[in-house]
């Protein structure tokens, strides 16, 4: 899709609603797929974070300063909400770690049907830290730039490649050992 990003978002932060529906559907298959990737592909939860993300960018569009931005704008709002839901995570894992035994059957059959799907990078994918999910999901399953990620993550291009580079490896050496 090519969305005019300047054009739509001026009409959104006057209230277009259908300006915003256009910039949404250039953005929804990337968000999902973000979302999806560092949530261990818990498809709910992803569906929750992209919901709140644009509920969020909906209400806020109006303090967007650069319409150019738009998309790593809502990806930086994205990442946020990610992060609280992987605190979320923590939080319940340390709560409530007498509900394994059935959790982990339940985990073992979803990732045995992820794997029948040809997803097996998946498994050792989610092995990686918070960062690396992050990184390596914006950079080569989503194809940005480090320049491009390093405005979503508040960091500089060098770091970026560094972080990807190193997620890269980490992840050959999870995939190797397997």
């Amino acid at each position: 899709m090519n969305t005019d990003f300047t054009r739509c978002v001026q009409k959104a932060r006057a209230g277009d609603a259908d300006a915003f529906a256009e910039l949404y559907s250039a953005v929804y298959k990337d968000l999902y797929r973000i979302a999806l990737i560092n949530l261990k592909n818990n498809q709910h939860d992803a569906s929750d974070v992209v919901s709140d993300t644009v509920l969020e960018a909906f209400s806020s569009i109006k303090n967007l300063r650069d319409e150019k931005a738009f998309k790593a704008w809502i990806i930086k709002i994205l990442t946020v909400k990610i992060k609280n839901k992987q605190k979320e995570y923590i939080n319940r894992d340390n709560n409530s770690r007498e509900l394994d035994s059935l959790d982990s059957v339940e985990q073992k059959e979803t990732k045995k049907e992820i794997n029948y799907d040809g997803l097996e990078i998946m498994e050792e994918f989610a092995k990686l830290n918070e960062e690396e999910r992050l990184v390596l999901s914006l950079s080569v399953v989503s194809g940005y730039k480090s320049e491009e990620i390093a405005k979503m993550l508040g960091t500089s291009a060098s770091t970026v490649r560094s972080k990807v580079a190193r997620a890269k490896i980490r992840l050959k050496q999870l995939l190797t050992e397997k």
